[in-house]
C-alpha cells in the first residue's frame, strides 16, 4: 500500500518544489521496509531557504499584515490539514512506527485543537497602553508639564528556523509552524532524516492556501544543515525540540550572532506513588505511559518514585500488566506498542539495559526483544526495581520503554529524588490526599505537574522545563511571546 505524502520528493523553497542534493531511504521502523524515497538537502538547499524567509520578512507582506489577516491563513491552513486526518495518521504510523491509539489522539487530534485555540487567542493579542503620567519640561523646567503615554507593540523576531525531533514529528513541526507565523516571522523547517514526509507535507498546505513565497520554507538534511540553521547571521531565532546534547550545540552555535534560542528538551520526568495512592490505578497509568511511542517521549514518567510500604505490590501489578500488553506492528489496530525509530536507537537502549543490570538494579521484567518479531525494531517493555538514583538508568534519558522503581520513605524524600535530576521537565503524583499531593507539586522543580493523572487530556497549558530541559514554553496563552519582539512607542499626549 502506498503511504500518503511519500510522493513528495523535493524540498520546498520560496513557494516552489525545488530538487535536493540526492535522496534517502525512509523506513518503516515495524517492518524495516522502505516506505520511500526523500529529498534531502545540503548547505547549499539550506542557504537558499535562509534567503528566501529572510527576503520574506525584509521585502514581503507577511510581518505588516494584520493579525486577523494571518489568523486567515493559519485557520485555511487548519481546515486543509483537518482534511487530511486520515492520511496524516496512515503516514505517521508507518514513518514512525507508533501505535494507533497514540498517533489518533496524541500525535494529530490533539496538536491541531491546539492550534486551532492558539490562532483563536491570536485575535486578542492587542498592544497594551503605558499608564499616563506628568513630568517637569527639562527644557523649560518653570513651564507647563509633559502629559506623556505610549504602548507597548509586539512584533516578529524576523527568520526563525524550527529544528524537530522524529518521535512526534507532525506535533512538532505544527508546534514551529502555526505560532512563528502567526506572530509574523518566516520560517525555516527542517525535520529529522528519519521522518522528513511529516515536515514536507506542509509545503503541500502551503501550496493549496496560497501562502506567500518564501514565509514556510522546507529543507531535509543532517547535522550540517542544522549547524548552518543555528550559526547562520540571516537567522534570527532558533526553535528546537530534541535532545539535550543537540540543544545544547544550538545554544553555542547561535552564541556568535545572540540570535534567540527556544529550546525543548530531554527529561527523566518523576512519578511519586503516596502511601494512600490507589495502586492500580498508578500502575496502569506508570505501565501505560511506558508504551506511549514505546518510551520515545521527552514528558514521559520513568522514574517511578514509590513508597516503600506499597512498592513490592506496585511492582507485583506491573509485572502482571506487562505481561497482557500487545507489542508489534502498529498497522494492527489491537497493538499498543510499536518499534524504536531505528535499530542505532533500540543498540542505545540495550546499553541503558545492561547498565542497570550490570549496576546492581532488579530486572522485574523484559529486557529483551520480543519473541517471534524478527523484523522491526522493537525492545520489550523493561522495568526495573531495587533503583538507587544516582544509578545510569536513574539519571539518563533513555528514550526507551524503560522504568525504574526507587523506594522512599517521606514526602520530603520523594521530592528530593524528583529534583534530584539535570532535568526537570514533568512530574506526576499520586495520591488520595490531592491537597498534600498540590502543595507537593509546588515543590517539584518541573514546567508540569500532573496530579492522579490530570484531566484526562492534554490542557492548552504552558510546555517546557527547567534546567537542562530547556529554555521557553511551547502552547499555552503566551505561546505567541516566545516568537515576538516587545517594543515601548513612548510620546507626550494633550498637545
Amino acid at each position: 500500500m502506498k503511504i500518503p505524502f511519500t510522493h513528495l520528493d523535493k524540498l520546498y523553497i520560496d513557494g516552489s518544489w525545488q530538487a535536493g542534493s540526492g535522496t534517502e531511504d525512509v523506513l518503516n521502523p515495524a517492518t524495516e521496509e522502505v516506505i520511500g524515497h526523500a529529498p534531502v538537502g545540503n548547505t547549499v538547499t539550506a542557504r537558499a531557504a535562509i534567503a528566501a524567509a529572510r527576503q520574506a520578512f525584509d521585502q514581503g507582506t507577511w510581518s505588516a499584515l494584520s493579525m486577523a489577516e494571518r489568523a486567515g491563513y493559519m485557520r485555511r491552513m487548519h481546515a486543509a490539514l483537518v482534511a487530511r486526518r486520515e492520511q496524516i495518521a496512515s503516514l505517521i504510523i508507518a514513518e514512525v512506527g507508533c501505535s494507533q491509539n497514540v498517533t489518533y489522539g496524541m500525535q494529530v487530534d490533539m496538536p491541531l485543537a491546539h492550534v486551532l485555540t492558539a490562532i483563536d487567542q491570536s485575535l486578542h493579542t492587542e498592544s497594551r497602553q503605558i499608564p499616563i503620567a506628568t513630568a517637569p519640561n527639562p527644557m523649560d523646567p518653570g513651564g507647563p508639564m509633559i502629559l506623556g503615554s505610549g504602548s507597548i507593540e509586539r512584533e516578529p523576531v524576523g527568520v526563525v528556523a524550527g529544528i524537530t525531533g522524529y518521535n512526534f514529528p507532525f506535533l512538532l513541526n505544527l508546534a514551529k509552524v502555526f505560532p512563528a507565523l502567526l506572530a509574523g516571522n518566516t520560517l525555516v523547517l527542517k525535520p529529522s532524516p528519519f521522518t522528513p514526509y511529516a515536515a514536507l507535507l506542509f509545503g503541500e498546505i502551503a501550496e493549496e492556501i496560497g501562502l506567500p513565497r518564501g514565509v514556510l520554507n522546507i529543507v531535509t538534511g543532517g547535522a550540517e544543515v542544522g549547524t548552518l540553521l543555528s550559526s547562520h547571521p540571516d537567522v534570527d531565532m532558533v526553535s528546537f525540540t530534541g535532545s539535550e546534547v543537540v540543544g545544547a550545540s544550538i545554544m553555542s552555535q547561535a552564541a556568535a550572532s545572540l540570535k534567540r534560542v527556544h529550546l525543548e528538551l530531554g527529561g527523566k520526568s518523576a512519578l511519586i506513588v503516596r502511601p494512600d495512592a490507589d495502586i492500580q490505578a498508578a500502575v496502569m497509568g506508570a505501565v501505560g505511559g511506558l508504551t506511549v511511542n514505546a518510551g520515545q517521549g521527552c514528558a514521559l514518567l520513568t522514574r517511578f518514585l514509590v513508597h516503600n510500604s506499597i512498592r513490592e505490590q506496585f511492582v507485583q501489578f506491573a509485572q502482571a500488566i506487562v505481561g497482557q500488553l500487545k507489542v508489534g506492528n502498529p498497522a494492527d489496530p489491537g497493538v499498543l506498542m510499536g518499534p524504536l525509530i531505528r535499530e542505532s536507537q533500540r543498540a542505545k537502549v540495550e546499553q541503558f539495559i545492561a547498565s542497570g543490570l550490570e549496576q546492581g538494579a532488579t530486572l522485574v521484567c523484559g529486557g529483551g526483544r520480543p519473541a517471534g518479531l524478527d523484523k522491526g525494531y522493537f525492545v520489550e517493555l523493561t522495568l526495573f526495581d531495587n533503583v538507587r538514583n544516582d544509578m545510569t538508568i536513574a539519571q539518563e534519558e533513555i528514550f526507551g520503554p524503560v522504568g525504574v522503581v526507587i523506594g522512599f520513605d517521606t514526602d520530603d524524600e520523594a521530592i528530593a529524588i524528583a529534583n534530584d535530576s539535570r532535568y526537570g521537565l514533568n512530574s506526576g503524583i499520586v495520591s488520595a490526599d490531592a491537597a498534600t499531593a498540590y502543595q507537593m507539586a509546588k515543590r517539584i522543580r518541573a514546567g508540569s505537574v500532573y496530579i492522579n493523572g490530570g484531566g484526562g487530556t492534554m490542557p492548552y497549558a504552558p510546555i517546557g522545563g527547567y534546567k537542562r530541559s530547556g529554555i521557553g514554553r511551547e502552547f499555552g496563552p503566551d505561546w505567541l511571546k516566545e516568537f515576538a519582539e516587545e517594543k515601548s512607542i513612548v510620546y507626550p499626549i494633550g498637545r
